[in-house]
């Protein structure tokens, strides 16, 4: 009975280096606040990257398939129960996840007779203006951390995130426009995918323009807009590669 405790332990561990191992090479997502609104954009293969949720939220991940659509409809279910129990202004995305995705996925992932979800994703939910913007990483295990405001990157491995994430932060410090800043996400998404560092040694802006247009060839950019300023009451709209000038 005393090895019990061990034997989780041991079994929590290979699940987290199987799922860290089914993800890697995932084609990454991102999501950047700008002052007309956020930006999302991921690049797939046939496959969705890139979904509305609710009114004013959005997701992008990378993943498998099933298991990304269990999530987004979760999150769906819970944003349409919140807005006919309370009101739709009231839904939140730090209640969908601190009270339903995140719970889930942290069961999932711990119960050692499940199937983990094979799943990493980002959620924003826009607001008044960028500064209350909520972008929110959430994790195959349930773990998650907020921001306002910023951008927000997915991908399969911790370290290259963080640096494609501390280079666009500098990047998107001139406060670009949705044509730029579109540029320079699938350009740290060619970096991620060819594993380019993004210190010292990165190539050129030319290469990196050359490169992501190189390898988006047979599949497909997806992007979508969560617009500040809408007569609608959803604000989300899908994006093409010509209304961002790409």
């Amino acid at each position: 009975m005393t090895e019990e405790p061990y034997r989780w332990l041991v079994a929590v561990a290979n699940r987290r280096e199987y799922v860290r191992d089914q993800l890697r090479g995932g084609s990454p997502a991102f999501a950047v606040s700008l002052p007309d609104g956020i930006l999302l954009l991921g690049v797939g293969s046939g496959q969705s990257k890139v979904f509305e949720l609710f009114d004013r939220h959005a997701m992008g991940g990378l993943g498998h398939p099933a298991d990304i659509e269990k999530i987004r409809q979760a999150a769906i279910d819970a944003a349409h129960t919140e807005a006919f129990t309370r009101a739709p202004e009231d839904v939140s995305l730090r209640r969908l996840v601190s009270f339903g995705l995140s719970p889930q996925l942290k069961t999932n992932f711990e119960q050692i007779f499940n199937a983990p979800f094979l799943v990493e994703l980002l959620l924003t939910e826009i607001g008044s203006e960028p500064e209350k913007d909520l972008l929110l990483r959430l994790h195959f295990d349930g773990a998650f951390q907020f921001q306002m405001g910023g951008v927000q990157v997915a991908a399969s491995q911790r370290d290259p995130e963080i640096a494609a994430q501390n280079w666009l932060k500098e990047a998107f410090n001139g406060k670009v426009d949705r044509n730029k800043a579109a540029e320079h996400l699938l350009q740290a998404w060619w970096c991620l995918m060819e594993n380019k560092p993004f210190g010292e040694g990165m190539p050129t802006e030319s290469e990196r323009q050359a490169g992501w247009r190189a390898l988006t060839k047979g599949r497909e950019v997806e992007m979508g807009w969560l617009a500040r300023k809408s007569p609608r009451a959803a604000r989300y709209e899908p994006l093409t590669m010509a209304q961002v000038g790409l």
